[in-house]
């Protein structure tokens, strides 16, 4: 098995791995895996037009809306409009929606804590420009 092939195999693992930590930590939230990471996305990144949102989720706009709307509902965003734009609809992060984005990135960042407890700081380094670069490709 060459490189590629074993950096391939181990990522999906962790990606596997990840993704049912993810699932565990969610579920006691009552919200949806979508629902958070549509949080994630606009506590990291603040207000956003729905088409940006909609392509930092990798999802179309109308799946999107279903999302922003059970959001709002859940009084965890509010949509408006650009004063020099009022055809785009921006979204944003309510204080009770800023509010969960700040317990859910603690536990990513507990997590990591954890994971990262047996890498050297040049490691780490190492590892997260392997991650910049790669995720540049997206």
């Amino acid at each position: 098995m060459n490189n590629i092939e074993k950096i391939n195999q181990v990522i999906t693992e962790f990606y596997d791995k990840m993704s049912s930590w993810e699932l565990s930590v969610v579920k006691e939230t009552g919200y949806s895996l979508a629902q958070i990471h549509t949080i994630e996305v606009l506590g990291v990144h603040g207000s956003l037009k729905m088409k940006e949102l909609a392509e930092k989720l990798g999802i179309t706009t109308g799946t999107l809306t279903v999302q922003v709307e059970k959001l709002v509902n859940a009084q965890l965003v509010v949509r408006g409009s650009l004063p020099a734009d009022r055809r785009a609809i921006v979204v944003q992060l309510t204080d009770a929606g800023m509010a969960i984005h700040r317990r859910h990135n603690l536990l990513h960042v507990d997590l990591f804590k954890t994971l990262m407890r047996d890498i050297e700081p040049d490691e780490a380094e190492v590892l997260l420009n392997c991650f910049v670069k790669m995720n540049r490709e997206f």
